[in-house]
């Protein structure tokens, strides 16, 4: 990823207004400038529960992908955690769907993972609203 991150952090004139084309989005900022920007939205806009778990998983997303050659790959990586950032930053993420054509390019891995985070976050609401909650029993 090091040997591509100068390229996708360079503005283009390319798409822009003067060039009669429509607005293109702003540069993709590079791997470590991108990696701080998440973990200070993180600090400043979550609850420290929220922060922890968001963190670690930045940490290894960002360590697991440190290695990647494919451009394809290194662009489609900083685009989604640039949008992340800047849905963290807006503050009008909470209660947000997610995108169903991102659901369906998932594998089973992540959608697996998907579920078990959802009824994790199910269990805890359930945890703290009902006082008459017991969580099922682990085999």
């Amino acid at each position: 990823m090091r040997a591509f991150y100068r390229l996708l952090a360079v503005p283009s004139s390319v798409g822009t207004q003067s060039s009669g084309l429509k607005q293109v989005p702003p540069a993709l900022l590079p791997p470590i400038p991108l990696y701080r920007r998440l973990l200070r939205a993180h600090r400043k806009h979550l609850p420290q529960e929220m922060r922890v778990l968001g963190d670690e998983y930045i940490k290894s997303e960002f360590r697991a992908h440190r290695s990647t050659e494919n451009p394809v790959h290194i662009i489609g990586f900083l685009s989604e955690w640039q949008g992340y950032a800047q849905k963290i930053e807006g503050d009008n993420w909470r209660g947000e769907k997610m995108d169903k054509g991102k659901i369906d390019k998932m594998s089973d891995q992540q959608l697996g993972q998907m579920y078990e985070l959802m009824n994790a976050i199910r269990e805890k609401e359930l945890a703290e609203n009902d006082p008459e909650y017991e969580p099922p029993s682990r085999p």
